[in-house]
């Protein structure tokens, strides 16, 4: 890997990192080349301090370290993407980022959707809600959703209807996704589930 540290006149380069289960970005921080180095040679993430005008390995104080997954260079050469497994909190304030939010697993439009779903469990007795219906009704009428869903979805994948069939897996997932909470579990515990499976 051929960093160009001669493009900034302090011989330092940006070094986002970045969690490799989650993709959220956790830190911003600078190397120079002793930083990068340490940080291959160690895989504990190592910066130059800026304020302290040295060597910082991130944890050393704490105990929160960043261990390196994997480092890519940007197009320019003037940029490292650093994936890491952090240990603990990255950020010195205790929040899993420096942005003041939790390091936690995102699926996009997924997760917002778990998020509505969790809304409707906690308000039941709205009698507009489809899903607080279903919660209402209890864990026998929601698996017995996702049952019906799964043999609709069975039925279209064997015609040739692309549009049922994605309608039909729309709704096979979303009913799930009802029976994950009524179980109290998410899609990131599946998500476990299946990475302890991946060999």
């Amino acid at each position: 890997m051929e960093v160009d540290f001669n493009k900034n006149p302090d011989g330092l380069i940006p070094a986002i990192i970045q969690d490799a289960q989650t993709k959220n970005v956790l830190m911003l921080g600078y190397m120079n080349q002793e930083a990068l180095e340490k940080t291959q040679k160690t895989s504990k993430v190592t910066f130059f301090s800026r304020t302290k005008q040295r060597l910082w390995t991130k944890g050393e104080e704490s105990g929160n370290y960043l261990e390196l997954v994997k480092m890519n260079l940007d197009c320019d050469r003037d940029t490292l993407l650093v994936q890491v497994n952090p240990v603990g909190p990255t950020c010195h304030k205790g929040t899993g980022t420096c942005w003041g939010e939790e390091n936690e697993q995102n699926y996009g439009f997924l997760s917002q959707l778990e998020e509505i779903i969790a809304s409707r469990m906690d308000d039941k007795e709205n009698p507009d809600s489809y899903v607080s219906s279903l919660f209402r009704k209890g864990i026998n009428k929601i698996a017995q959703k996702v049952g019906e869903e799964a043999v609709e979805t069975v039925i279209e994948a064997k015609d040739n209807d692309d549009d049922l069939f994605l309608n039909e897996s729309a709704d096979l997932l979303f009913h799930y996704l009802i029976l994950l909470q009524a179980k109290g579990y998410h899609l990131s515990d599946i998500a476990r589930t299946l990475q302890k499976r991946h060999k």
